[in-house]
Order: structure tokens, then C-alpha cells, then sequence
């Protein structure tokens, strides 16, 4: 007769998802399920199969029945939840949000009994040290160690940790990447490990290699215009060029100034040219991101911001994680993907969160020194270039959050949100927003500013061209190329007989001819 079980989970489909092989849920995903925990499914479900092979997919761990939790009645309740905890812990790495929904709903005694199964135990140690650090509580009647050596808190071979810091109480080293009151983590994956073995500062100046300096100073001033006017039109907004060249300002300036709650009021005051209906600040009240029902005007969320009393302790621990970051050997793109979605799942304004947010990736590359190229990376042209895919890892956080967040309409067809919803914005897992923003990166060094430079090459040489054998002055240069560019290398019929009447039709066939050869050798 089959044991009853308190965690593991036996079913063909388990959170809408058909199970890949016959086997069991445990870990992560069987305790939030069986203990219903109010949060989302870990991205990665983990279970045990009669097969004796692991298996690492997008949606699945499977690993061998002999790695299957004791998990049955008759070990105690919370015998079995530490058994699924020490299987998480050993190949899903840390949850801080299932940590903190049970430092939630267990009483003390509960968690009393939890830590003290293996008291000295390397696992007992690092579930005992979790759940005092993210509820801020100590477990009363639980007293400090001693005479043992220290067990980091993360693994790394599993997740991105920093340098530990002791903690005499529990033994361990915490190596957490950021404070009580705002740490995502991320997950070791493939991706990632073949992105940090890229060395970015020499593939940035091969990619530069031979480019004058007045080159490649004129391209960081078009790209910072560039990567303002995407930022903007990302949030579906045309920008005039003054505000447009304001933003790419203070985009230019990433780095300079220290992050803090005056520095990000600053930047939304640069974002924000007319503040006649918006209430600037920090927000006082609700917010969302999505449409209005046309007929009633109810909201239509797509992400719901964190509630506005929660902002304070949110954004303090963003600066923070964000300042323990910089003075860390994390990888500057880990570290820019961490603040900088942070602050936007966290959208503390009422308008002009994207753009901040898009500035932070400029102020974490800056602040680590990704690049010495005097180049600013424009990654938000990048993301517009592959905005579906923006839109993807934007959704991968706040859409599977929405059935966990309860909300009234206000009479202002906001939303007002009537649960507890803190966790949700200090911890998540950001994996798949470092893995976005690295092929960004990625783009940018081997796409985007190589193709700028090549551009300006290609203008002078057709300039020097243009000058010396019609002695054009550089206003009609430039409108000629613009003219050119937009008609495939060929001059319209309305160019010919308005702007450029005077030139004859060989002279056309000339320019014509030129201008494929410039433009058209670097594209092959």
C-alpha cells in the first residue's frame, strides 16, 4: 500500500503543465502547492523519476528516484517539508519568497522544530539563517552556534552569489546579492555562463580597432540620442529633439552621481517635460500598468505596482543592494539586470519608471566599468529593436503575480491593492532579465556601435566626395543622404525637380553610383 505523503505530488498535469515523464513533484513546487503558498510556481518544476537519468529543460528538472525526499506518514509534517527543503536547497537553489511565506505561516514552534532537526547540519544551518533573515526574526529559543566551520548561504555552482559576509549566529557566510528589503536572484544557466566567458572590453576595441577617436566621439554623441529618442518611443511617445537631447544628458552622465531617493526624483523631473496632470514624487497611491475597459473604465491590468506604502523600505533597499552591488565582484550585466528590473516591477512613480529604468542598466555598466570606450552603451536601442522579446521577460514577472494580488477599483479607475504583497517585490528570481539584457549587450557591442561607426566612416568618405567634386555644402550633404537613404540609394523624382534641380542627370548617376559604393561595401 503506497504511504500517504505530505508534499510530493503524483499527477499527468501538475500547474496546467503535462508532466514530461511518470514520476513526482517535490521541492520548491510541491511545497507551495501543497501548503498553499500564495505565490507563483518557481519557473523550473522539479521532480523525481523511475528513470535513472537527470534532466535539465526550460520548464523541468527531472533527477533519478534515488533522490526522491522521505516524505510519508510517518515522519512528522515538518520532518517532511525539511526533507523537500534540503532537496530544493541542494538542486534548486534558494527561494527567498518560499522562505518568507513560510516564516509567514508557521508558528515558532514550527519553525523551532524545522531548524532544529539537524541543528548543526549545513542544510539546517542555511534554512535557519533564511528564515531569520528575511522575516527580520529571530526563532525564539533558538540559540547561536559555535566551533563550526561557515556553509555559504548560496550555492554557487546553482545561483550568482557575492562575497560572503559571517554570520556567527548561524555559521554560514551570507553571499546573498543584496539586503533583507530587496534581493532578486539569479540562476546559473548556460546563457549566462557563456556570456561571462566573453571578454566585452576586447571584443569592444577589436570591434574599434583602427576607428579615430574623432569617429568614434561623434558616434557616442549620436547614439546617446539614439538610445534617448528609443527610450521614449518604447513608451510609445515622440519626443521633441530638445527633450529628447536633455534625456541623452543625463543618459551621458550615468555614474556620476551617486543612486538615492533625491537622484531618482531628479531623473523623473528630467523625464517628464509637463507635469500639469501627473503627480510627481514618489507615488501616494495605486498603480498599474495596462488599459481601461472602454464601456466602464475599469482597470485592465498587465502588471500591478507595489503599494505605495511599501515604497519607502522597497526603494531603500534597492539603494541598498544597488550600492553593495558596485562595491562587489558581481558581473556588472547581472548586477544592472537586478536594479534596474527591480525598479521597474517595483514602478514607484506614477510616470517615467521605464525610462529610469533603462537609465539604471547606464548606471550600474558605468558605476562597474563595463566598458572604457567612452562609448555609452545605447541598450535601449537595442531592446526597441527586439521589444516583443522586452515585452516577454516583462510578462514572465508580472503576469503569473496577477492571480496572487487583490485589488478594488478606486473611483478614479485606479486600483487599490487590498492584500499583503511586500515579498513579491523584494524577491524574484531575475534570471530571465539578465539573460535578456546580456544579448542586448551582446547586440550593442557586435550590432548596434559597430554599425554607427561604419556609418560615419561611410558619410565623411562621401562628404570629402561630394565637396570636392561639387563643392556641396554640408546642409545639402546632409539632406541629399537622408534623401538617398530613404529611397534605397536612388534620388526621388520630387528631390530632382525641387531640392536638387540644379544637378544635371549624369551628375545624379554619379552621386547615385558613389553612394552604393560607399554604403553598400559595408553591408556585404
Amino acid at each position: 500500500m503506497k504511504k500517504y505523503t505530505h508534499y510530493s505530488v503524483n499527477a499527468p498535469i501538475f500547474n496546467g503543465k503535462t508532466t514530461p515523464q511518470k514520476g513526482t513533484i517535490v521541492g520548491y513546487a510541491a511545497i507551495i502547492d501543497s501548503m498553499n503558498l500564495a505565490m507563483p510556481m518557481p519557473s523550473i518544476i522539479a521532480m523525481v523519476s523511475e528513470k535513472f537519468k537527470k534532466i535539465k529543460t526550460d520548464e523541468w528538472l527531472i533527477m533519478p528516484i534515488t533522490h526522491l525526499p522521505e516524505d510519508n506518514n510517518e515522519l512528522s509534517k515538518i520532518q517532511a517539508l525539511y526533507n523537500h527543503l534540503v532537496f530544493a536547497l541542494k538542486y534548486e537553489g534558494v527561494s527567498l519568497l518560499v522562505f518568507a511565506k513560510l516564516a509567514e505561516i508557521l508558528l515558532n514552534e514550527e519553525l523551532r522544530e524545522l531548524v532544529d532537526i539537524e541543528p548543526t547540519g549545513l542544510y539546517s544551518r542555511r534554512i535557519w539563517f533564511l528564515i531569520e533573515w528575511v522575516s527580520g526574526k529571530e526563532i525564539v529559543g533558538k540559540i547561536n552556534l559555535s566551533k563550526k566551520s561557515y556553509v555559504p548561504v548560496l550555492d554557487e555552482k546553482l545561483q550568482f552569489g557575492i562575497e560572503g559576509i559571517k554570520s556567527p549566529r548561524h555559521l554560514v557566510l551570507n553571499n546573498l546579492p543584496g539586503t533583507a528589503n530587496f534581493c532578486p536572484l539569479i540562476q546559473k544557466t548556460d546563457k549566462l555562463e557563456k556570456y561571462l566567458k566573453i571578454n566585452y572590453d576586447a571584443l569592444s576595441k577589436k570591434n574599434m580597432s583602427g576607428i579615430r577617436k574623432e569617429i568614434i566621439q561623434r558616434a557616442s554623441a549620436f547614439l546617446l540620442l539614439k538610445d534617448s529618442k528609443a527610450s521614449f518611443t518604447i513608451e510609445g511617445e515622440s519626443p521633441k529633439s530638445k527633450r529628447a537631447a536633455r534625456w541623452g544628458s543625463a543618459i551621458g552622465q550615468a555614474g556620476l552621481r551617486d543612486l538615492s531617493k533625491e537622484e531618482l526624483i531628479r531623473l523623473q523631473q528630467l523625464v517628464i517635460e509637463n507635469s500639469r496632470f501627473i503627480d510627481m514624487g514618489f507615488r501616494t497611491k495605486g498603480g498599474f500598468v495596462g488599459e481601461h475597459d472602454r464601456s466602464s473604465g475599469e482597470p485592465m491590468p498587465d502588471h500591478i505596482s507595489a503599494k505605495a506604502e511599501d515604497l519607502t523600505i522597497l526603494i531603500e533597499g534597492l539603494i541598498s543592494t544597488n550600492n553593495l552591488l558596485i562595491n562587489s565582484e558581481l558581473n556588472p550585466v547581472l548586477a544592472a539586470s537586478i536594479i534596474a528590473f527591480g525598479f521597474v516591477f517595483i514602478h514607484p512613480f506614477e510616470d517615467g519608471n521605464g525610462r529610469i529604468h533603462r537609465y539604471l542598466i547606464h548606471h550600474m555598466l558605468a558605476k562597474k566599468r563595463f566598458s572604457d570606450q567612452g562609448i555609452v552603451f545605447p541598450v535601449s536601442a537595442s531592446i526597441l529593436d527586439h521589444i516583443d522579446d522586452y515585452r516577454i521577460v516583462l510578462e514572465s514577472y508580472s503576469r503569473p503575480l496577477l492571480d496572487f494580488i487583490e485589488w478594488d477599483e478606486t473611483d478614479d479607475h485606479n486600483v487599490k491593492v487590498t492584500n499583503t504583497t511586500f515579498d513579491y517585490y523584494r524577491f524574484f528570481d531575475a534570471t530571465k532579465q539578465a539573460e535578456f539584457l546580456f544579448d542586448c549587450v551582446m547586440d550593442t557591442i557586435t550590432n548596434i556601435i559597430p554599425k554607427e561607426i561604419d556609418y560615419l566612416t561611410n558619410f565623411d568618405e562621401f562628404r570629402i566626395f561630394l565637396e570636392e567634386e561639387f563643392e556641396m555644402p554640408d546642409k545639402m550633404i546632409s539632406l541629399l543622404v537622408g534623401f538617398l537613404q530613404q529611397n534605397n540609394g536612388v534620388l526621388s523624382e520630387r528631390a530632382k525637380e525641387k531640392e536638387f534641380l540644379t544637378l544635371t542627370n549624369n551628375e545624379i548617376t554619379k552621386i547615385e553610383t558613389k553612394y552604393k559604393v560607399i554604403f553598400e561595401k559595408s553591408a556585404q
